[in-house]
This record gives structure tokens, sequence and C-alpha cells, in this order.
């Protein structure tokens, strides 16, 4: 994580996703814009919840660790939404989850003590952490009916256009590692075996391509047409 001390950034990012007003004078002194790079965590499970975080640029990876080491992946991220708004309204948590880059990223910070010193009463803010919160139960009720209603292949469909795809649409690598193809699995609600099979059948039909390492996507168009132009787990 790098602080960029650039305020005209700052006020831009502000003004380009339409947020002046959710940070009352009082407040803005106080916020930061950070950088990520790819790969880079932005929090982790567990660790003290202190700052709220809102994401201006770039795409992210929300997930969960169990006791026993395994992963999984909950969603995936891009403008405009936010990191640690549940832990502010629950005052004292931890984070629930971790969330880590996967593009370049940046955030807007703000460290909760001078939310709750300055805006703990500020409409704008109040209005903006409701309706950021009730979006994740929306996706998350959206994305488990999404698990039970359609085959694997567009579920799957729709899992390649969240990771291989910027939020303007551009191809950011094209592939995804054999190593996620677990935590694609278990997102999905599948077996890897039966994943697997799903993946021989895309590549028949070109839609992808399987190498030593990785899936590479060969026609987007195609995988949106398969996910019926839904990527549920955005």
């Amino acid at each position: 994580m790098k602080e960029i001390q650039d305020l005209g950034l700052l006020e831009h990012y502000l003004n380009i996703h339409e947020i002046e007003n959710i940070f009352n004078e009082e407040v803005k002194p106080y916020l930061s814009l950070y950088s990520f790079d790819h790969g880079e965590l932005i929090c982790s499970q567990g660790d003290p919840a202190d700052c709220l975080y809102v994401l201006v640029k770039g795409k992210v990876k929300i997930f969960t660790t169990s006791p026993e080491g395994k992963t999984l992946i909950l969603s995936f991220k891009k403008p405009l939404d936010s990191i640690g708004d549940i832990e502010y309204v629950q005052h004292g948590t931890e984070f629930i989850n971790t969330v880590e880059a996967v593009s370049s990223v940046h955030m807007i910070g703000i460290h909760h003590r001078w939310l709750r010193k300055y805006a703990s009463d500020h409409t704008p803010l109040l209005q903006f952490l409701l309706k950021v919160i009730t979006q994740k139960f929306y996706i998350k009720s959206s994305s488990l009916s999404f698990n039970l209603l359609y085959p694997v292949e567009v579920r799957f469909a729709s899992y390649l256009l969240s990771v291989c795809f910027e939020e303007n649409n551009s191809l950011t690598t094209g592939r995804l590692s054999t190593g996620h193809l677990m935590d694609a699995a278990n997102l999905i609600g599948t077996t890897y075996r039966h994943l697997n099979r799903v993946i021989q059948q895309l590549s028949k039909d070109g839609l992808v391509e399987r190498h030593k390492g990785y899936i590479l996507v060969k026609d987007k168009d195609g995988l949106s047409a398969l996910a019926s132009h839904n990527n549920i787990y955005e």
C-alpha cells in the first residue's frame, strides 16, 4: 500500500463518482488516497477494522478462509464500492473477510475515529453506507439463487467474466491460473471434477483454451452470451 499525495486526484475521484457530499467538510482533511498493486491485500480477515475504504479505481477480490486454511472467494468488487462498512457500523469488530487487489487499485481511506467524531450523524454518509450494505446482501442473495437455478457452464462463464475482465470491459490477462480452479468450483457450487468436464466442453466450443498452468479466454463475447450477459459475482 502506498499513499498518493495528490489532492487533485483525490478531488477528481470524489467528483467523477459523485461522492463529494458523503464526506462533510470536517472529515475531508482526514481523507487519504491509497494505491494497491495487483495481488496486494487491502485488509485481512481477523485484523482490527479501523478504516473505511471506498474503491474508486480497479477491481478487488473478497474471500474468506476457514480454520483449516481453505479459502472461498465470495465476490469481486469494482467502483463504486466500499470495504469496512459493516465493520464500521458494527463498532469494535474485526474484518470479516480478506480483500485482495486483482488489478491496480485506488482506494479513498479514512480512519473510523474521524468518522465517528465528525460524521456519525451525517445523513449523506449514512445513506451511502445503507445503500452499499444492502446492495451486498442483494448480490449475495442473487448469487445463491444463481447457483441453484443455472447450470455450471453458465456459472463458470460468469466467473471468468469477473476474473478476466476489468471494469472498462478490456481484457486484462485473459488467463485464469489452474491453481484457482478449486476456489472457482467452491464459489460456483460444484465439484472440481465436474468443473474440469465443463472446461473441456467450453474448449470444444472455442470459448476457452486449456494450457499448462492456466485457462485462456478465447471468446469474451461468447462467454457473455452464455452467461446471459450477467456478471453475477460482481
